[in-house]
């Protein structure tokens, strides 16, 4: 087996689910264009995901919610601390739940459910495995660092990792893979499993676990991760096999986790 790629990178789960992207390009026939095979015709000279603004799309909804988390650590008007004592001491002073620690699951669990009672998912389950496995991955990858370099306290002073939120990341990797593994079926499915993760990120607040900017980037960094692994299938590993094994490790704030080796040849 020829390799082409080897990752070896930490994860916090054992990825469930993920196949091929079908790439569809429209060829602008006021343009000069070339033949790449007989499946599809690209504009001469210029990449076709760039061509239909595939990345500025996918980027629009990361960015709100990472921009967003970084207006409110400190802005004068209204900013985390403002949303802490409005939700957590004003309304909800006794608020207590574990629920946030199983409704970061509820996607993945929604993410199996359709595949199993639909035929509609976009891929086929073995590519839903490495396609959820890379966006855990890489959402570890830049979420780990910066809780580490930002060195944020909780408010409830538990440690200096609340910038971003993992509960949070997590959740919203798999409600954005959900939403593009079943947007085909019904737009409903993308908006309840984006429902589940946004509550899991609320009740990070409402347990004084996280600040509300912290749970904001966490989304982001969810969001953003999943949709670049999807463009980066899309456009380079289609047609490449996959292959993956997993292996002990510690993670940056030393519990222990899962690493993954990923093959594609």
């Amino acid at each position: 087996m020829k390799v082409r790629h080897l990752a070896v990178v930490p994860c916090l789960w054992v990825a469930l689910l993920a196949g091929p992207a079908q790439a569809q390009v429209v060829a602008d026939s006021t343009r000069q264009t070339v033949a790449v095979d007989t499946a599809k015709v690209v504009e001469k000279g210029r990449d076709p995901y760039l061509q239909k603004g595939e990345l500025r799309k996918r980027l629009i909804m990361p960015a709100v919610f990472l921009g967003t988390g970084l207006l409110l650590i400190d802005n004068g008007i209204y900013d985390r601390e403002d949303i802490r004592r409005d939700l957590r001491t004003n309304l909800f002073p006794n608020f207590k739940t574990d629920i946030d620690d199983y409704l970061i699951f509820a996607p993945a669990i929604s993410l199996v459910a359709f595949d199993i009672l639909s035929s509609q998912n976009r891929h086929a389950v073995t590519r839903q495995v490495g396609l959820l496995a890379a966006s855990g991955a890489l959402a570890s990858a830049i979420m780990w660092p910066l809780k580490k370099v930002t060195n944020e306290p909780r408010p409830n002073g538990e440690n200096n990792y609340s910038f971003p939120s993992g509960h949070t990341t997590y959740a919203f990797v798999v409600a954005t893979m959900v939403s593009r593994e079943f947007k085909g079926k019904s737009k409903w499915i993308g908006i309840a499993s984006y429902a589940a993760a946004g509550t899991t990120g609320l009740f990070r607040v409402l347990n004084d676990a996280h600040w509300m900017s912290d749970v904001l980037a966490g989304a982001g960094v969810g969001v953003l991760s999943t949709n670049l692994v999807y463009l980066a299938n899309d456009r380079w590993f289609k047609n490449a096999g996959f292959n993956a094994q997993f292996m002990p490790t510690i993670l940056p704030n030393g519990s222990p986790g899962l690493g993954m080796v990923i093959l594609l040849d």
